[in-house]
């Protein structure tokens, strides 16, 4: 069940000594039935992070030369924990461990005969050290490497879709504890919430679906020097493919370093979600937008992938677009 692979991977990564060969040795078991797990280190002018790749192979797969769209899930973290000036997993770790725990409960499928249509690739990546810093309305958590190093590693091309999983508990924006998700962001455009994650997220919860706004901001890349309302959306600035925001939130504001702060229920909830997706997605039967209408907006207003990159258009660029 989700909640039990949850609480492995909380366990498993509330350490200071947690690294990417925990990952490793937490699908050990799978690797029989073709789940690979691969650890890249890197390191920034903060410090230093591995990033994780997890696969697990679909019947149909393009790991296997078939044809059946894959899914990406997405991790989307500072770090899991503050050390040394926070003891414990930090808030901001909810992103990552959703994400393993998601990857977790796959495989487990995959070892007993389920196996789905296409592949799923989940990315994270793990640091138990990562640097905090002064933020309002609360504390934010920093990452040991740039969002652009970030999206290399997380962002990759075989992801016909993607769900960027983040702690999103430091704002006024979301008062609800559980979890809520984003418009599909694609190719610069906010597109309308899809019918099928709002179909998906209602039974995968029991309750009414939840979403929150986004802004232009929001999508447009770290760096340029506006606010966001966190890194949710920061896959969307360096690919094709449709993205959803899935954000584990709180009614109250929680700081990104708070520790004794991640509600394990939450967190099961949106493993449950996104393995109901992988299903569907994966088979052909979970759509992140509709062609139609972005193929329709294009036609009319243009392309707007200069909102992807932090350069503006010049006004050249801009008449031939329009």
């Amino acid at each position: 069940m989700s909640l039990a692979k949850t609480l492995t991977v909380i366990e498993a990564l509330d350490s200071a000594l947690v690294s990417g060969q925990t990952i490793v040795d937490l699908f050990e078991e799978f690797r029989e039935v073709g789940v690979t797990v691969q650890v890249t280190a890197v390191s920034g002018e903060a410090g230093s992070t591995e990033f994780i790749k997890i696969v697990v192979p679909g019947l149909c797969g393009k790991q296997g030369g078939g044809c059946s769209k894959t899914l990406g899930i997405i991790g989307r973290l500072g770090g899991v924990g503050a050390r040394p000036s926070r003891i414990g997993i930090v808030s901001d770790a909810d992103g990552a461990v959703a994400a393993i725990a998601a990857a977790l409960k796959l495989a487990h499928m995959r070892s007993q005969g389920d196996l789905l249509a296409g592949d799923v690739i989940v990315t994270t990546h793990i640091c138990p050290n990562a640097p905090s810093f002064p933020n309002r309305p609360v504390d934010f958590m920093g990452s040991p490497v740039a969002m652009d190093v970030a999206n290399t590693h997380e962002v990759l091309a075989e992801m016909d879709a993607i769900l960027s999983i983040d702690t999103t508990k430091g704002n006024r924006i979301i008062n609800h504890k559980g979890f809520a998700i984003s418009p599909t962001v694609k190719g610069g455009y906010i597109l309308q919430v899809a019918e099928d994650l709002l179909r998906i997220m209602e039974v995968a919860s029991g309750r009414a679906p939840v979403t929150f706004p986004v802004t232009m901001q929001d999508i447009t890349p770290y760096g340029n020097g506006l606010p966001h309302l966190n890194s949710i959306l920061q896959p969307s600035t360096c690919t094709a493919a449709p993205v959803v925001g899935v954000a584990i939130t709180t009614e109250s504001m929680v700081p990104g370093c708070a520790t004794g702060a991640s509600h394990e229920v939450d967190i099961a909830n949106v493993v449950k979600f996104s393995v109901e997706i992988a299903k569907e997605f994966g088979a052909g039967t979970c759509d992140f937008y509709n062609a139609v209408h972005y193929a329709r907006l294009v036609e009319l207003y243009g392309e707007l992938t200069h909102f992807q990159g932090l350069e503006a258009p010049t006004r050249a660029s801009l008449e031939a677009i329009y």
